[in-house]
């Protein structure tokens, strides 16, 4: 599935406001995102500083997800946990929103988070697996083993209990294997299809 991509889709504007293909299999696959996405989710935030994750899907129901915010702004977080990654543990981040139209492409393997940045975001995104509560997991978002500099304007965020009671990463036992690919920054320099 390849590593954890930042992507940004043409946006074709005009005096009506603006269109842009969000997935096509065949265009991205060019930018080595391949994915047989089976669900579309959207999540609805009310107010700043809603901190959602670290969560991942374990196999056989592992999910690669593609997230972008369909209004408003968040922080998102992408974790590699594959067992015997040299960047285990590490993580990388993007501010998606409204405006710059950003996605984050996130393979199987990685603990998924974001961090609503102002009032009001819908979160969509693809997932490649259908959900399965028995195979769902998570790590502790603030984890100082992970070390996440997530941009708290100076608050705690509004965390969920769920999310609240989940693990660190310390003694931790992934149940994903490293495919070869360390997980790299994604940087500002977004792909386009």
């Amino acid at each position: 599935m390849g590593p954890v991509k930042l992507i940004a889709p043409r946006r074709l504007n005009d005096p009506r406001g603006w269109f842009a293909e969000t997935w096509n299999a065949h265009s991205f696959a060019r930018l080595g995102v391949e994915a047989n996405f089976v669900q579309d989710n959207l999540s609805r935030s009310g107010p700043r500083g809603v901190l959602r994750g670290l969560h991942f899907q374990a196999p056989p129901h592992a999910q690669a997800k593609l997230v972008r915010c369909a209004r408003g702004r968040i922080f998102d977080v992408a974790v590699d946990i594959r067992r015997g990654s040299p960047s285990f543990g590490a993580w990388t981040g993007a501010e998606l929103s409204e405006e710059n139209g950003r996605m984050l492409f996130i393979p199987a393997g990685f603990a998924h988070g974001f961090l609503t940045l102002q009032d009001d975001c819908e979160v969509a995104y693809k997932a490649s697996d259908f959900y399965a509560a028995q195979s769902e997991g998570g790590l502790i978002w603030s984890d100082p083993d992970l070390a996440i500099a997530w941009p708290l304007a100076g608050g705690a965020p509004l965390v969920s209990d769920k999310d609240s009671r989940l693990p660190g990463l310390a003694g931790f036992q992934s149940p994903f294997v490293y495919d070869g690919e360390p997980l790299t920054p994604v940087g500002d320099e977004p792909l386009t299809p």
